[in-house]
């Protein structure tokens, strides 16, 4: 590009009332590619197997933004945070990216975040869950990402957290969905309100998390990283054990069909390789189809997916004519308040549902009128 052509572009921006920090953004651009393509015309061996120099200059002025996204994956997975948590914190700091009017990220301050949470919690109303996750996310963008102190916040209007009483349904309503609940999808809710599961929880559930010799389901990886364990229904260890028969033919015919196993969580597979066809490792809920992974070419076998879970019981729910907002959580939320109700201690509470700080137990202390302390149980073996 010449310079009375360059010129001409410029103008345009000016017209389009770019600012001049865009401006100069755009002409160092437009400088950089023309000036990759004439070097690329004399180093273009060079320029095929992607290690021009002028073109990496490029990719790292042009788009800070994609490379500092890329680098919260990283920090995330090197913390093996979960998936929810990378979505979430990519989100949050993509939108701090179109709110500052993409300013670069070096270039960001704690002013710009009290800015934005303010907008969110002003503008755009929204809750104060959202709110401090907002703002969980973008502490950790700056600390370790950007490599800033973040400092304190001060001055921020805060989203207004209203008092949150938890629904839960009585025993009848919960017979009720289940009868309106067919397999697998019943016995999915049973580990629910039976043993207070998370459904990410239940889903992840491996052939090794269980104990029937001693009645105890192991909980690996719960929210925050945390194990768990929590006693196991007496009143569904046959179908629990006729859904383990299921999974033990299902993994032998996949086998003979030569699948290349389920998948693993972190590093585990490359430091045991056999361990994705082992039957300890399979799913206690696996997926109805195999799924093909087109980096290796092969079929692996996931989990039942949390969606078919969510409609299955919103489906019952309706059928049931219950009058009430019921998801996938409350039946764990029916798990605690049916513990309180039956009086047993806070504290074992706390514990079967993996609660870091009692405080976040004692919400369900307003569904409820007494409380003593007594041998944990399942509440569906009341």
């Amino acid at each position: 590009m010449d310079t009375k052509t360059l010129f001409l572009f410029l103008e345009k921006l000016k017209e389009r009332k770019q600012t001049p920090y865009q401006q100069s953004q755009a002409k160092k651009a437009v400088e950089l590619y023309y000036s990759g393509i004439e070097k690329s015309e004399n180093k273009s061996d060079a320029f095929k197997q992607g290690v021009c120099e002028n073109d990496r200059s490029f990719d790292s002025n042009v788009e800070p933004w994609n490379i500092a996204i890329d680098s919260i994956k990283n920090e995330i997975e090197l913390r093996h945070y979960s998936k929810k948590t990378l979505k979430a914190y990519t989100l949050w700091a993509a939108k701090l990216k179109y709110f500052t009017k993409n300013k670069l990220p070096e270039f960001l301050t704690p002013e710009d975040v009290k800015d934005f949470l303010t907008f969110l919690a002003v503008k755009k109303k929204v809750s104060a869950s959202s709110q401090n996750q907002a703002f969980n996310g973008l502490l950790f963008f700056f600390r370790h990402v950007l490599k800033k102190e973040f400092g304190k916040i001060e001055g921020v209007v805060r989203a207004k957290r209203k008092p949150y009483i938890p629904v839960v349904l009585s025993r009848k309503e919960v017979d009720c969905v289940l009868q309106n609940l067919s397999y697998p999808y019943d016995l999915v809710v049973k580990l629910l309100y039976g043993c207070g599961l998370r459904l990410s929880e239940c889903m992840k559930l491996r052939i090794n998390n269980y104990n029937f010799d001693h009645g105890v389901l192991t909980v690996h990886d719960g929210k925050g990283k945390k194990d768990r364990t929590v006693p196991l229904p007496e009143s569904i260890c046959d179908d629990l054990k006729n859904q383990l028969n299921r999974v033990i033919r299902l993994h032998d015919t996949d086998l003979k069909n030569g699948y290349s196993g389920v998948f693993l969580p972190d590093r585990l597979e490359k430091k045991y390789k056999n361990a994705p066809k082992e039957l300890i490792w399979q799913w206690f809920f696996p997926a109805k189809e195999l799924t093909f992974v087109a980096e290796t070419n092969e079929y692996r076998r996931y989990h039942l997916h949390e969606t078919h879970v969510q409609k299955a019981i919103k489906r019952a729910v309706r059928k049931s004519k219950i009058l009430k907002r019921a998801s996938a959580h409350t039946f764990r939320h029916s798990f605690a308040s049916h513990l309180l109700q039956a009086n047993y201690d806070i504290r074992t509470i706390q514990e079967l549902l993996g609660h870091s700080d009692v405080r976040t137990t004692m919400i369900y202390t307003h569904t409820i009128q007494s409380r003593t302390i007594k041998e944990a149980k399942s509440p569906l073996d009341l």
